[in-house]
């Protein structure tokens, strides 16, 4: 129960980046707003080049166009607000916004991680199945999955925004980290959170480690078929059109397992926050970058955009 003097908090404010000094924070907000920019700009020309150039209307690049969607969407939902915090660390967030900021990162942070099992197992269909993969990775099938990554960021997002934000917060109102993260918001309750971060530590186990476990399921069962390929080139190849989505789901998964499946006793909210720079900041800048940019198909598109011959192999 709250202490009977208690304050009952209506707006937090992020402890940030507060603690470095201002050279410090403006080579913070100059590096990130880079980022951040690249991030915006390889997402919408991913999008776009998808949707104009009819060699990449296949599975693949559907749910690469729905990643960088999602992505985007992430990215505007966290680093606005970051970027205004390194100019004015003391600026104040209500709790009406702070519950819609984790509901949109949530949600679409959710929903990236069940993409990039869609995505792997559309790998699994091309390589393992590759006969009937036109077949069985028909476009109602590639929408389902897409519907059904979104609908489960939308539902879990809900489950956690009720569980946190149903919690009465008094006197501590200064959230240790960036933006509305759970954990950080969990330490503020005035109440015992013991079931709130029982319902936390669920939701992460189901939107981590079950999609990890279908990725590494159909990555075992993609690379026992490719070493059957006879020859080197036929191998080289088929590993090729997985390396990139392989260094993603590694380094998304990764970050986001240390932060959210990490037994509480060994969380440190310092090192939290370092982390959550890699996921927020760098994570969404991979996928235009390493999964899109250095693609064969995508940059033989781009030259078409641009009135160029595509480069023969």
């Amino acid at each position: 129960m709250p202490k009977p003097n208690s304050t009952f908090v209506t707006e937090f404010l992020f402890e940030g980046f507060s603690s470095f000094g201002w050279q410090h924070r403006l080579i913070f907000f100059i590096v990130f707003l880079t980022l951040y920019l690249l991030t915006l700009s390889g997402n919408v020309i991913i999008v776009t080049i998808i949707h104009l150039d009819r060699h990449l209307r296949i599975p693949m690049y559907f749910f690469l166009s729905m990643l960088s969607v999602s992505e985007t969407c992430y990215t505007v939902a966290i680093i606005p607000r970051m970027l205004s915090g390194l100019l004015n660390p003391h600026q104040t967030i209500d709790i009406q916004s702070c519950a819609t900021q984790l509901f949109f990162y949530l949600t679409f942070g959710i929903n990236n991680c069940f993409l990039l099992t869609a995505m792997g197992y559309d790998r699994y269909v091309a390589i393992c199945n590759p006969l009937r993969y036109s077949v069985i990775m028909g476009k109602r099938t590639c929408v389902q999955l897409s519907s059904g990554s979104l609908g489960i960021g939308l539902g879990m997002a809900i489950v956690q925004v009720t569980s946190v934000f149903g919690l009465p917060f008094c006197d501590a109102f200064v959230i240790s980290h960036f933006f509305c993260d759970v954990r950080p918001l969990l330490k503020l309750a005035c109440i015992d959170t013991t079931l709130n971060e029982i319902v936390n530590f669920i939701v992460s186990v189901c939107v981590l480690v079950l999609p990890m476990g279908l990725v590494f399921i159909s990555y075992v069962l993609i690379i026992s078929t490719i070493l059957k390929i006879a020859s080197a080139e036929g191998r080289k190849k088929a590993f090729a059109t997985c390396a990139s989505h392989l260094t993603v789901v590694i380094i998304h998964y990764g970050c986001a397992s240390i932060i959210y499946l990490k037994p509480k006793s060994q969380s440190s909210l310092g090192q939290d926050r370092l982390i959550s720079v890699t996921y927020t900041v760098i994570t969404p800048l991979l996928n235009p970058v390493v999964y899109s940019l250095r693609n064969k198909e995508v940059k033989d598109a781009l030259r078409r955009a641009m009135g160029r011959k595509p480069v023969s192999p």
